[in-house]
């Protein structure tokens, strides 16, 4: 038995909004509950509604930029930046910008949509 798995055909996330979501590993692509590492890409002037995630959420920028509104506090990041917001922490994600944000994003343990506590 191998003690490796490649991954060639991530699972991709079907969005309303724009928003390209490859999952490379996590529960829907590899089902794994420890940790899920996703391939993304936002549109240009794409924002989520705030959330307040049960789990720790890592995103490396790629290209472009991203911003964080992370308890009342404004963030961006761009390229070759990285961040971890901890659990239960309230944070907006968007990209008010004019270009693409190509990022990673890992969640540990993986993300959950039941765990991910969005306001609407």
């Amino acid at each position: 038995m191998k003690k490796y798995y490649i991954q060639k055909t991530p699972f991709v996330v079907l969005t309303t909004d724009g928003k390209l979501i490859e999952e490379h590993h996590g529960l829907v692509a590899t089902n794994n509950k420890d940790i899920s590492i996703a391939h993304m890409i936002a549109p240009p002037n794409w924002s989520e509604p705030f959330q307040t995630p049960e789990f720790e959420e890592y995103t490396y920028i790629i290209s472009g930029k991203k911003q964080f509104i992370i308890e009342n506090e404004t963030v961006i990041l761009e390229a070759g930046q990285s961040i971890k917001i901890e659990a239960n922490t309230r944070v907006q994600y968007s990209n008010p910008f004019d270009s693409p944000c190509e990022y990673i994003a890992i969640c540990k343990p993986a993300f959950d949509f039941n765990k991910v506590h969005r306001e609407e």
